[in-house]
């Protein structure tokens, strides 16, 4: 019986699919393990090798673990709303549903071919109604709650309603906007539903308020910072420009600190821990007020250094900030006008990227020096954003090296702030040195002068101490049709909850997925679609994020329809045990998960502070692109001649991308090239050796590059089976390869070679049941230890290697053991779940699946050597090999040896001298 993939395979899914395999117990003894893949947006494109590498990763520890004896939950889902699908509606008319419905279709059975022990039964899709009710339902738990600093957690609105109630505003700690009003219990009394509802948005964890977001006319809507690209959409590469509007937050800065101090207590890489830091960006400063007399009101500033105070001669505004308008003289109006019109259609990631970049614009106006009373210019300049603390910096050009850059460029003042400081190169300002030109701090250290500067700001009520974190909230309204409506509606201009046994609040049907003729978002286009009747719902829907900050809960109740998960199956999950996905969300995603999961947890809903205890990002598999040589003619344009790649710097060419499916260990298929275009169908070629040998390029996979390699392809041709060992033996998880389809054919002769091992020469099945030998022993003892240890540190493609040579020894020893080829199965089962399923099956294991049999005991008494091969010289010079037991003493040795008939030979009736015998060594005889 030959090896045949195609129909094992299909079999097994089939059984898996029928049986529920991969189910989890919802009453077990078992400890329980969960592992999770960051899910994916089913693109039209379907997946491509470079996508599963993380899912077969994951797909294996899975397994590992329930041959470990653990209580598994392994699920998959779609994180299914988002932009791609709404372009296409709006190109067709197509509800976006219908494509993405379409989208899923392919993805999951390209997934099932593959062979994953998801539990399909659990699989969600954020843009079905029965998910999207509980992503509603969490933002009206965030609307309904505001974070209390005393007990350093979010809590009910309700118990900051009571505090207003009985004492008014006073002595309340809480993460709020700057704005809030002073009040008594009697002024909140007298205050009307609408005071107080307005009152109550400046400290709800969601709220509405007019932000600076990145506006692209031509799609309608907000885009996320990662969304833009050197000013462009991501999707179309139209103009994006920064634009103030009333938009809904997420107040995700009230958990920096703790977001900060989780980080400490997960097993992630280092490089994404610190890029979560970075984002996060706590500084320890002063904030300080400059006064502005002319427009009775000051400039609030942040600073770090507040030593560096009487080094400022300019303040710098972001040009979004709100006094812009007021503090411009009509002498600079125009000129101002145009630098904001100009910055506004730079995104804040490319502002923030351009250090080489200097522009900016006099207002025309000045601040008071909040302690020398001096006249300080005031400046806009894109380098400060609106966002990232107050939207205002105290330029020291003395102390900050884009502050010196500015100066030097628009001849402003540099004043000297130490003694040891030089001015042609100002870096940050050493802290060494005494001050100077520092009024009263002149003289001091910088432990001395912080303090003393911070009472006088204090004393002068234009500062105090504080601690300001580079995270800003995080946008959460998006103009667009295909994502969560937000359950509120407005009375009297102010946010409501609709009640929540209304939930959810359905997508409702629009003529088109545009924005309207007036500029209101898609639902806006919907009729009859008010909240009883008469009030205006929210029309902006919820951003990509939303459905995928808290989708690892679902999973573990995800029929549940009275909560988002019952409270015993958050009790028994917990948390992810194993996080696997890409580096790219680092400072989105996981950090969006993160806060949901601590919100959550402070209003009482699990017990877990952290959503993912361990994550791994997988690398990416590159595209290995292939080309081939156009001739061109004396004019340069192309030619109808196609030259291989060692002849071709005896021509004139441009190399081409072709399409690498029809390039085989690097040979063209011209015929297939001919028919793969109408312009190709009458190519010539000019081979070397009869053959059109391509360049080739190691890129991103892209369609644009025809480097694609579809895994159904390689499936058809090879197995789901031979698609994950290749993708393990690649190379390290972590790590970025390239792909080659060229290197596939031995990880398929492989497995082959296992099927061998089953079956004797004539194809039948056959194994024994004899006691194995020793050596058979020893070489399947040493892949149950090499592939635990390399599972439990995700080293899959040692794993692989280790495979290849235990399969080898075995076929050397010509074992047919049950004892030895049950335990390899096992072992194998992980990497290779169709081929060990089918052989176990053949084993005469004919009820359940090798996905629940026991890991194998690692023995290491069959790893100790008992006797020893030694080489044997003779005066120096190796004649032979003699194995001896280990524990032989010296005199046994020498009978022995000198006993053995080759030696005799070799030794020629010579007497002996000396035998020199090094245990586990050598034996040189000396005559």
């Amino acid at each position: 019986m030959e090896y045949n993939h195609q129909s094992l395979e299909k079999k097994w899914q089939h059984f898996w699919a029928d049986n529920g395999t991969f189910k989890p117990s919802e009453s077990t003894d078992k400890p329980k393990y969960y592992v999770l893949d960051m899910f994916p947006y089913p693109s039209g494109a379907g997946l491509h090798v470079g996508h599963p590498l993380g899912y077969i990763a994951s797909d294996i520890f899975a397994r590992y673990k329930r041959l470990k004896g653990f209580n598994v939950l392994h699920p998959m889902g779609y994180d299914s709303f988002g932009l791609p699908a709404e372009q296409y509606a709006i190109q067709t008319g197509q509800h976006p549903a219908i494509t993405t419905d379409a989208n899923i279709n392919r993805y999951r059975e390209q997934m099932d071919n593959i062979g994953f022990s998801y539990d399909w039964s659990r699989e969600i899709r954020t843009s079905n109604a029965d998910y999207y009710k509980w992503t509603q339902w969490i933002f009206m738990q965030l609307f309904d709650a505001w974070y209390n600093k005393d007990s350093d957690k979010a809590e009910s609105i309700n118990t900051l309603i009571e505090k207003f109630e009985t004492s008014g505003s006073l002595g309340i700690k809480a993460v709020s906007d700057e704005d809030v009003n002073e009040f008594t219990a009697a002024e909140w009394g007298a205050y009307s539903e609408e005071e107080q509802q307005r009152e109550l948005l400046k400290y709800r964890l969601a709220y509405l308020r007019e932000s600076t977001v990145n506006w692209c006319a031509a799609l309608g809507t907000v885009l996320a910072n990662d969304e833009v690209i050197n000013g462009l959409s991501e999707r179309g590469g139209y103009p994006v420009e920064q634009k103030k509007m009333m938009q809904w937050s997420m107040r995700i800065t009230a958990y920096a600190d703790r977001l900060l101090r989780g980080l400490d207590t997960i097993d992630w890489p280092e490089p994404l821990v610190e890029m979560q830091r970075n984002w996060i960006g706590k500084s320890v400063g002063a904030s300080v007020k400059f006064p502005v007399p002319q427009i009775n009101t000051d400039i609030e500033v942040f600073t770090t250094r507040v030593d560096t105070i009487f080094g400022v001669s300019f303040v710098v505004l972001a040009p979004e900030h709100d006094l812009v308008s007021t503090l411009t003289t009509e002498a600079q109006r125009a000129e101002i006008e145009a630098y904001i019109d100009k910055t506004s259609k730079k995104s804040e990631l490319d502002r923030m990227a351009d250090t080489k970049t200097v522009s900016g614009a006099f207002t025309g106006s000045f601040a008071k020096h909040p302690i020398t009373g001096e006249d300080v210019q005031i400046w806009i300049a894109d380098y400060v954003l609106a966002g990232y603390g107050t939207g205002a910096v105290m330029a020291v050009p003395s102390g900050d090296q884009r502050d010196y850059v500015f100066a030097k460029h628009f001849n402003l003042p540099i004043v000297p702030i130490s003694d040891t400081q030089q001015l042609d190169e100002a870096a940050d300002a050493n802290k060494d040195g005494k001050y100077i030109n520092s009024g009263f701090i002149n003289g001091m250290t910088y432990e001395e002068a912080v303090p003393a500067l911070v009472a006088k700001l204090e004393e002068l009520k234009l500062g105090k101490a504080k601690v300001n974190f580079r995270m800003r909230d995080a946008i959460f309204g998006r103009q667009r049709y295909w994502g969560e409506p937000v359950p509120v509606y407005f009375k009297n201009g102010l946010p409501y909850l609709i009640n929540e046994a209304e939930l959810p609040l359905l997508l409702p049907e629009v003529d088109k997925y545009l924005p309207t003729e007036s500029g209101e978002p898609p639902l806006g286009r919907a009729t009859d679609w008010k909240y009883q009747d008469q009030y205006e719902y929210e029309l902006s829907t919820m951003p990509g994020w939303a459905g995928s900050s808290w989708y690892w809960f679902r999973y573990m109740d995800p029929q549940n329809a009275d909560a988002f998960a019952s409270k015993e199956s958050v009790e028994y999950w917990k948390s992810v045990d194993l996080y696997i996905g890409g580096s790219e969300h680092a400072t989105g995603h996981l950090l969006y998960s993160r806060f949901w999961n601590k919100a959550l947890k402070d209003l009482g809903f699990h017990n877990e502070e952290e959503p993912f205890k361990k994550l791994i990002n997988q690398g990416m598999i590159q595209g290995r692109s292939s080309f081939v040589y156009r001739v061109l003619d004396e004019e340069g344009r192309g030619t109808n001649q196609f030259v291989s790649l060692g002849l071709k710097d005896s021509y004139k060419t441009i190399a081409l991308h072709v399409d690498v499916n029809i390039v085989h260990n690097d040979v063209l298929d011209t015929e297939k090239f001919k028919a793969s275009r109408p312009d190709y169908a009458l190519a010539e070629f000019v081979l070397e050796n009869g053959k059109y040998i391509c360049g080739t390029e190691v890129e991103k996979m892209s369609k644009s590059k025809f480097n694609v390699v579809n895994p159904d392809d390689i499936i058809s041709a090879y197995g789901a089976d031979t698609l994950r060992l290749y993708e393990m033996f690649l190379g390290p998880l972590e790590q970025a390869k390239p792909w080659n389809t060229n290197g596939i054919e031995g990880v398929y002769k492989f497995l082959r070679k296992v099927w061998r091992l089953f079956h004797d020469a004539e194809g039948n099945f056959h194994v024994s049941d004899e006691e194995p030998t020793k050596a058979e022993f020893k070489a399947v003892h040493k892949i149950i230890k090499k592939v635990e240890d390399d599972v439990e540190r995700f080293s899959f493609n040692t794993s692989v290697s280790a495979f290849m040579i235990c399969v080898n020894e075995l076929t050397d020893l010509k074992s047919d053991k049950r004892k030895v080829l049950e335990d390899l199965l096992i072992v194998l089962q992980p990497y290779a779940p169709h081929i060990t399923e089918e052989l176990w099956s053949l084993l005469g294991h004919k009820a359940g699946s090798i996905s629940y049999a026991a890991y194998p005991v690692f023995n290491p008494a069959y790893l100790v050597e008992s006797e020893f091969a030694y080489p044997v010289s003779v005066n120096g010079k190796m004649k032979m090999n003699l194995s001896l037991a280990l524990d032989l003493d010296q005199k046994t040795v020498e009978e022995t040896v000198l006993a053995n008939a080759d030696v005799q030979r070799y030794l020629d009736g010579k007497a002996v001298k000396k035998l020199i015998f090094v245990k586990g060594k050598i034996i040189n005889i000396v005559v």
